[in-house]
């Protein structure tokens, strides 16, 4: 058993650094710039003056510091051998996906640099003082120019340069103040576009260290530390546990009646195969495991909350209609009037489904030699059915077991949604909405966590129901 249990657990490891590389992998590929989500704008989108440029670069640097935006993505990485170790550090993720498109076009960084540098003192030249006269026509050079900042063609590019020096040449004024920087942007895309490109190259290896984002990422996982929320800038933490409070005590109350009635009215249905208590039962269930959660939550809400029906005897939509200070006992019957009835919705399918699995499993058991034998030496029908039966009809249900550590936190969006209990799926849903990555991939680590730890518990209940399993390949 303890070496059983010792080779399961050197799986669950390696499988959960699997599980968190892909998390992570996915939070990468999230659309949207990570500092730009959290600041709710583009950095450089209003920016009209010199200082408020050099105050935008500094927010957006202090943001990528406090989110982790500024180190190398994982531990190595694997690089054609012109590409800088230094990449990392163009905060913008827009910016940095163009620089990188434009040095395996050009193969030389060198180059690549100052065509991005050049940008930078041409934006910075045109935010300088002018004349109110020329705003408009200084507005559209302004946003010509913002545009180069992410083209990655020659021609359109080329295409973009010949446009702004043609504002110039139409506006004097503009021209004396803004040809110079201009003519510098020009050349350096002359020297970027001059170079013939990668022919070739060796990928070379780059070594990290423990400073980048995944090792930051997962070890502040595990302590607890799930970021910061782009849509408040409250700790990812904070918004998951009221949300997690409410979902983990309706599902755990739901798990628990749907085993507490399923698997003995399984047990009870096999041992009277046929009987009129079998096939009402089986009916029902069935009849009770079609029909669809959202549809019967909103008919319980209906007819047992309001006073329309004269059964009003629960409590309406929401959590608790008292407030904090409240008596402790007072808010628990509160609590327990309003989720009756979604726990009610959340338990009745897989208390339908268990049902099926226990009654079929059981029938199995029962057709099998050792119950047979069982009854040849004239054992009580009790024993038969909960102490050799029952046990080896165990395992269809251990094996649905290990679904239920990720079900616990992952909530119901529907009914949720219909009695107005603001728990992990609704939280999901809504930080999907607004492009809430950190709170999105907690809640997809937490439950990829959740589904490992319910494999391996029932990998162990399986070693306790039958002392014959073994770790085997």
């Amino acid at each position: 058993m303890a070496r059983y249990l010792v080779k399961r657990l050197l799986w669950f490891v390696p499988t959960l650094v699997v599980v968190a590389l892909v998390a992570f992998g996915l939070s990468r590929l999230a659309p949207g710039d990570p500092v730009e989500l959290y600041l709710h704008d583009k950095p450089f989108g209003a920016v009209s003056t010199p200082q408020e440029f050099f105050r935008a670069e500094r927010d957006v640097r202090q943001v990528a510091q406090l989110l982790g935006q500024d180190k190398p993505p994982f531990y190595f990485s694997i690089l054609p051998d012109f590409f800088p170790d230094t990449l990392s550090r163009i905060l913008q993720k827009d910016h940095r996906h163009t620089l990188r498109r434009l040095l395996l076009e050009s193969g030389s960084w060198s180059a690549v640099q100052s065509w991005h540098r050049s940008l930078r003192e041409l934006e910075l030249a045109a935010l300088q003082p002018m004349p109110a006269a020329e705003r408009s026509r200084l507005n559209q050079f302004k946003n010509r120019l913002r545009s180069l900042y992410t083209l990655t063609e020659a021609p359109t590019i080329r295409r973009n340069l010949d446009s702004l020096q043609a504002l110039l040449h139409r506006d004097s004024l503009l021209a004396a103040n803004l040809q110079p920087a201009l003519t510098r942007t020009q050349t350096a895309f002359q020297g970027m576009e001059a170079q013939e490109g990668p022919g070739w190259f060796f990928p070379s290896l780059r070594w990290h260290g423990t400073d980048n984002q995944f090792h930051q990422w997962l070890t502040d996982f595990f302590r607890g530390d799930f970021g910061l929320s782009y849509f408040d800038r409250r700790p990812v933490a904070d918004k998951l546990k009221p949300a997690l409070f409410k979902t983990l005590i309706i599902n755990v109350l739901a798990i628990l009646l749907a085993y507490l009635v399923a698997v003995p009215l399984g047990v009870w249905a096999a041992a009277r195969r046929g009987s009129p208590f079998d096939r009402i039962t089986t009916a029902l269930l069935l009849a009770l495991y079609s029909l669809p959660a959202f549809w019967a939550g909103t008919m319980l809400l209906v007819f047992f909350t309001t006073p329309e029906y004269g059964m009003d005897w629960f409590e309406g939509v929401g959590w608790t209609d008292l407030p904090a200070d409240a008596p402790w006992w007072d808010r628990f019957r509160d609590v327990a009037a309003h989720i009756f009835l979604p726990v009610l919705c959340v338990a009745y399918p897989p208390m339908a489904f268990l049902f099926r699995q226990m009654r079929g499993a059981m029938l199995q058991a029962l057709d099998s030699d050792y119950v047979l034998t069982a009854r040849a030496k004239g054992l009580p029908e009790s024993t038969i059915l909960w102490k050799h039966a029952f046990r080896n009809a165990l395992f269809p249900i251990i094996t649905l077991f290990a679904g239920v550590f990720p079900r616990a936190i992952a909530g119901s969006v529907a009914i949720e949604f219909i009695f107005n209990i603001h728990g992990m799926g609704l939280l999901a849903l809504e930080a999907l909405y607004e492009s809430n990555w950190p709170v999105v991939f907690t809640v997809l680590m937490l439950g990829a966590v959740l589904t490992l730890t319910g494999i391996l518990v029932a990998d162990l209940l399986y070693a306790l129901a039958d002392p014959r399993v073994r770790y085997e390949r």
